[in-house]
């Protein structure tokens, strides 16, 4: 049963991610990548919510920990495709874009998370 919770999360996952994906793309014409960026983030925050509402304010809900932090958020954040956005801003050149991807989705990343928890413990 584990295992049919983190896929059925991890289809929801990556469905959600690339429907993101191709709505913001839809606006952001520009080689930043910015709908990982913003994915990574969200998924981040969302991560921070989930270990505080499971581990903290429900532990009855800890059997649905697959299915929510394992399968869906796994599949929606996007590190790879984060790794490997940066590495095709390296071989363009495009030097201050894959450094400012990387710090800035860093930072927001690890921000997102510490605000997702404080905010869901405040609740």
């Amino acid at each position: 049963m584990m295992y049919f919770m983190i896929a059925m999360g991890g289809a929801f996952g990556a469905l959600s991610r690339y429907g993101m994906t191709k709505c913001i793309n839809s606006y952001w014409h520009h080689h930043f990548p910015f709908a990982t960026m913003l994915i990574n983030v969200l998924g981040c925050v969302l991560m921070g919510v989930a270990f505080v509402v499971i581990s903290e304010r429900m532990p009855s809900l800890e059997p649905y920990r697959p299915l929510v932090m394992v399968g869906f958020l796994g599949a929606f954040t996007t590190f790879s495709t984060f790794s490997l956005e940066i590495v095709a801003l390296i071989n363009m050149q495009a030097w201050l874009s894959a450094i400012s991807y990387l710090l800035l989705s860093c930072i927001l990343g690890v921000l997102g998370l510490a605000v997702g928890m404080t905010v869901t413990r405040l609740f």
